[in-house]
């Protein structure tokens, strides 16, 4: 009870802290493509999330997001994939490079824009960092999370078998050897219990809301219109709280 109360206290402390603004950052991804992100940087010493939206989406789904995990002591990088669009009025930028490059551009060829934002970010800082996606980027979060040792943990929103052609997320996890956090509507959680059920129990956090059906992927955690934001708060708490 006593660890509930200071997690809500905190919750409360970074919903009324003022905001902070974000820097234009590129960098290149190994087809020479120009990844376009936003740096939300409070410390250098802090460490990183790197921040992946959902399809037709693009770094703006993270817009308020990033400014809450800023006061939990994260820097955070919301990048542009490749397969993607404008949210929240902030165009998708790595997609208009790579549709004027004419490279590849499906969600599974977005994978090396994450590989990117993971060099980007393990140069700079010489940390491992964590992978935080949203419906498809949620299953390359996991997927790319696994495989790469500059990687500590992953949180996924909503993720799915959005990849049938190149691997099953599903026996892909059975292979975690590091924290997961797994997030989903109500609709949701009974397909994502499935999902994870090779996941060893210890790695793993898969959360439901209890109050209202929630939201589809990273977009669960916006306070604008969603009576249990909160809900969801709390538990990414929880989780981030343990891996630090």
């Amino acid at each position: 009870m006593v660890l509930k109360r200071n997690f809500i206290f905190l919750l409360f402390v970074f919903f009324i802290l003022g905001a902070k603004s974000q820097d234009r950052v590129t960098f290149k991804s190994s087809d020479d493509l120009e990844v376009v992100a936003h740096l939300y940087e409070m410390d250098p010493t802090y460490p990183y999330i790197i921040l992946l939206h959902q399809g037709n989406y693009s770094k703006g789904e993270y817009k308020e997001i990033a400014i809450s995990l800023l006061k939990l002591k994260y820097n955070c990088l919301a990048v542009d994939l490749r397969y993607g669009g404008t949210v929240n009025s902030i165009p998708n930028e790595t997609a208009q490079n790579a549709k004027e490059k004419r490279v590849l551009r499906s969600m599974y060829d977005a994978g090396i824009d994450v590989e990117a934002a993971i060099d980007y970010i393990y140069e700079k800082s010489s940390q491992e960092v964590v992978l935080f996606g949203s419906s498809y980027s949620a299953t390359l979060a996991l997927k790319l999370g696994m495989e790469n040792p500059k990687v500590k943990a992953v949180i996924a929103y909503s993720p799915g078998e959005f990849f049938r052609n190149h691997f099953l997320i599903h026996d892909e996890l059975s292979k975690t050897d590091i924290p997961v956090y797994i997030a989903g509507t109500q609709l949701e959680y009974p397909y994502l219990l499935r999902l994870t059920e090779l996941v060893p129990k210890d790695k793993l956090v898969v959360f439901q809301p209890q109050n209202d059906e929630g939201k589809h992927g990273a977009k669960a955690l916006w306070k604008k219109n969603n009576d249990v934001s909160q809900e969801y708060w709390l538990s990414l708490l929880m989780f981030i709280n343990n891996i630090k």
